[in-house]
């Protein structure tokens, strides 16, 4: 275990657990980011989740939302854990100074105006004295963080907007769920969120650390390991400034309990432009960051959609002891699409053994699969398949020695198919540790319904043949990693499934 941090548990605590925080700039503006994250924690405490006492400080004193305001956050009346300062840059240090004399632990810094437009020296100021009393720092510069189980909630930007037609759903907040989203980006963050919420995927945690001056991805990794409602972790970077190889080494030890999934921005010269205008770092050699990260064990993502599945199967299913896939669906295009995606990515699709071709036929002779039913792998039920047919032929797939991961097209539309199609194949998973991904393309009320039954008992469904081939790829790549440095049988062994509903 590296140690780094030898008490990072308890000096990052406060972020995510604080028993009391203050918002330093909670405004009378219902626009400002100073009140809608003073208004995330005071809905969120008088809702429950949020147990921590909550203070606003605002220079000119009053009240808002019926609670008064203190000019500062020496007059706060008892101590507070963590501050989140939501005010013009030049007056930050000052207000980090008056953190200080009252002990503050850790400061969430919304606050843009810093080295990213050149202000150096006021960030720089900024550190040295957050180093001088003992304060951890997240951002400046960033979207701050969300918990989705504490119910800190420090994203200014508004869950609803008001439209000529009414009010509407501008950013939501996922549900609590199994996986923390770290990212440099906050607007990337909240949109990925946004996608999350739209997908019904739910989340631990959100942080977006904008400038990056203290906590970085390795403190927050550390802190990470031992959470019990984080189960892997999506990594959106730009850059890393000198600390790249601290991150290797915890990175390595982090997912041999836990797997990462990265999205790499600034791979192109163009986006490298923008990454170093962006955070004021630069992007680096993408071939060396490559190479770095799946040498930590870390999945590598092309895009938004392909983390979020990755994560998504990563986070619900056991990791994969080989690249051999069995498909098993109702229509044979499907399959065959699902087959070739596959191997295009580098996994295999093999014949099945014999012993499982000759149950599949005993499963034809008993009536229980359609005699017209073909056993290549994929294998196709047909149209006229039941649920009988389904959960026979999954079954002797999961059965099957030489595959290591199932994909089910659990395609809901023949007439043959019956609404508890779902539940009885649920029923034939869950007695295996070998992962299993399902796929019912569609947009339909009874699409979105099908999947969403799989993902309630912690199986992840996908609508299209790509995402459900990149959750496919994840867990392939982390079990050969885990293989690799000899634990993957141990793993597996102490990996436990959840069940979300």
């Amino acid at each position: 275990m590296p140690s780094f941090y030898p008490d990072i548990h308890e000096e990052l605590r406060p972020f995510f657990n604080p028993r009391s925080i203050a918002v330093i700039g909670a405004s009378r503006h219902p626009s400002s980011p100073g009140y809608i994250i003073f208004q995330n924690l005071i809905e969120n405490a008088k809702r429950g989740i949020l147990k921590a006492k909550v203070y606003g400080v605002n220079i000119k004193g009053g009240e808002i939302l019926g609670h008064r305001l203190f000019k500062s956050i020496k007059d706060v009346p008892s101590s507070v854990e963590h501050v989140v300062i939501a005010i013009p840059a030049k007056f930050v240090p000052s207000v980090m100074e008056e953190c200080g004399e009252v002990r503050v632990k850790v400061a969430t810094i919304i606050s843009g105006g810093f080295s990213e437009i050149g202000n150096v020296e006021l960030e720089k100021e900024v550190l040295r004295i957050a180093k001088k009393y003992r304060i951890r720092i997240i951002g400046p510069n960033g979207l701050g963080i969300y918990d989705a189980y504490s119910g800190v909630d420090t994203i200014f930007i508004p869950t609803y907007k008001d439209t000529d037609e009414g009010r509407k759903l501008n950013m939501p907040r996922p549900k609590p769920g199994y996986i923390t989203f770290l990212s440099q980006s906050g607007a990337l963050g909240d949109a990925v969120l946004d996608y999350m919420w739209g997908e019904d995927i739910g989340i631990s945690k959100f942080v977006s650390w904008g400038n990056k001056i203290d906590v970085d991805e390795s403190d927050l990794l550390l802190y990470l390991m031992d959470d019990e409602t984080t189960r892997v972790v999506i990594l959106y970077i730009e850059a890393l400034k000198d600390n790249g190889r601290k991150l290797i080494e915890i990175g390595t030890e982090f997912s041999r309990k836990k797997p990462i999934v990265i999205l790499k921005g600034g791979i192109t010269e163009a986006g490298a432009r923008a990454t170093y205008s962006h955070t004021a770092s630069l992007a680096g050699n993408i071939k060396i960051y490559e190479t770095a990260f799946k040498a930590m064990g870390a999945t590598l993502a092309s895009n938004i959609i392909e983390v979020v599945d990755m994560a998504k199967a990563l986070a619900y299913q056991p990791p994969a002891q080989g690249r051999n896939i069995g498909i098993v669906t109702n229509g044979g295009g499907p399959g065959i699409v699902v087959a070739d995606l596959a191997e295009r990515v580098g996994l295999r699709v093999p014949e099945l053994s014999k012993e499982t071709l000759q149950l599949l036929k005993e499963h034809v002779k008993n009536g229980l699969i359609p005699s017209i039913a073909t056993f290549s792998n994929p294998i196709d039920i047909t149209g006229t398949g039941t649920d009988e047919s389904y959960t026979a032929a999954t079954e002797a797939v999961l059965e099957d020695s030489r595959i290591d991961l199932v994909i089910v097209l659990a395609f809901h539309h023949p007439p043959t198919i019956s609404k508890d199609m779902p539940v009885k194949l649920i029923k034939v998973i869950r007695d295996y540790k070998k992962p299993v991904l399902i796929m019912d393309m569609g947009s339909t009320d009874m699409s979105a319904w099908v999947r969403k039954k799989f993902e309630d008992a912690g199986i992840p469904a996908y609508s299209l043949p790509y995402r459900v081939v990149a959750g496919a790829r994840a867990l392939v790549e982390y079990g050969e990693w885990l293989r690799k440095k000899g634990i993957l049988a141990k793993y597996i062994e102490n990996w436990h499934p959840v069940i979300l509903n």
